[in-house]
Order: structure tokens, then C-alpha cells, then sequence
């Protein structure tokens, strides 16, 4: 990922984000990937170990009853991306009907909004989760100037790149693993 990309999931300038990303090059734990960069083996080392430490530190109740809840948005949310990826008839969307196309984004829009109180309380329970809000608001402000990328782009900060980013932390925070999820028809 590249530094500017990083700037608004952490509430940073691009200036900022640049010196922290070179920091953690030069601490080792960040390389260099083409025009980007990636962790480096001991940068996912430390992460590893950060989220161990913060698994032992959750309310494990707490964040089971809240993933609950958030599979019933995820349900609501696989739909609208379905929607958003492939139209009523079977086709893949070509976008080229901006009617449907609105239709789709109100509906990610609305349950965006029904979906922000229970994204905050996730903060409150594992506080890495704090920076989720900003960064599905930042994907909602480019989707709302009319960059349809930010709904699904896979190498962006989409809606749906955080949001399956949010799920495989919260699966973590719970104890539980993407292929018990999957089997239990909750993987997203």
C-alpha cells in the first residue's frame, strides 16, 4: 500500500503518513513493494504479537454479542455488493444504468448509517478498532463524489475492502476462524 493511501485511515496528512511509514522502513518492520509497501517478516511478526495481546485484553462476551449483531449487516452488505457487481437479469454490471446503480449506492449509504452505532461500540470494546468509523466514512465521501471505485475496488480502502478487512478482525477478536465462519454460512 502506498503512504498517501494510508493518510486517511489513520487521520493523518500524507506528509505524516510518509514519515511513519519510513520509520517503520527504517525500524525494519516495513519494505518496500513496487510503488508501495508491505509488511516485512518482522513487521508481521510484531503485528502477530500485538493482536495476540490485544485478544487476551477483550471483552470476550462484548464482542461476541457485537459480532453477532454485525452478521446481520453482513448479510444486508453481501447482498448490496452482489446487487452492485452483477445485475437483476444475471450480468455482470456494467454500470451503464445510472438508476440502478443510485438505487445500490442509497441502499450502501443506508446501511452505512444504521451501521455506524454498533462500529463505534467495536472501538469501545478492542480500541484498534477506533479507526474503522474514519475509514468507512472516507470510502463513503468518495463514493458519494461520484468514484464508484470506492464501493468495491480490492486494492483501495473500498467500502468493501474495509469491510472484509473489519470482518477477519472482528472472526480474530472472537476467537473463531474464517473456515469455522464459512461453515457456519457467516464467512464473508
Amino acid at each position: 500500500m502506498r503512504a498517501e493511501d494510508l493518510a486517511p485511515a489513520l487521520g493523518l496528512s500524507e506528509e505524516q503518513a510518509h514519515a511513519e511509514v519510513l520509520a517503520l522502513v527504517e525500524g525494519g518492520l516495513v519494505a518496500a513493494a513496487g510503488r508501495g509497501f508491505r509488511l516485512s517478516p518482522d513487521g508481521k511478526a510484531r503485528v502477530g504479537s500485538l493482536l495476540d495481546a490485544e485478544y487476551d485484553d477483550v471483552d470476550d462476551a462484548a464482542m461476541v454479542a457485537a459480532y453477532d449483531e454485525f452478521c446481520g449487516f453482513n448479510a444486508d452488505l453481501k447482498q448490496i455488493i452482489t446487487d452492485w457487481q452483477v445485475t437483476p437479469s444475471g450480468e455482470p454490471n456494467l454500470h451503464d444504468d445510472a438508476t440502478y446503480d443510485h438505487a445500490v449506492l442509497t441502499r450502501l449509504v443506508a446501511l452505512h448509517d444504521r451501521f455506524v452505532p454498533l462500529l463505534e461500540r467495536f472501538g469501545t470494546i478492542a480500541p484498534r478498532l477506533a479507526t474503522y468509523p474514519r475509514r468507512f466514512a472516507h470510502a463513503c465521501e468518495r463514493i458519494a463524489a461520484g468514484e464508484q471505485t470506492w464501493v468495491a475496488r480490492p486494492i483501495t480502502d473500498s467500502f468493501h475492502t474495509v469491510w472484509f478487512e473489519l470482518h477477519e478482525d472482528l472472526i480474530r477478536l472472537c476467537g473463531r476462524t474464517r473456515l469455522e465462519e464459512a461453515a457456519a454460512g457467516r464467512a464473508h
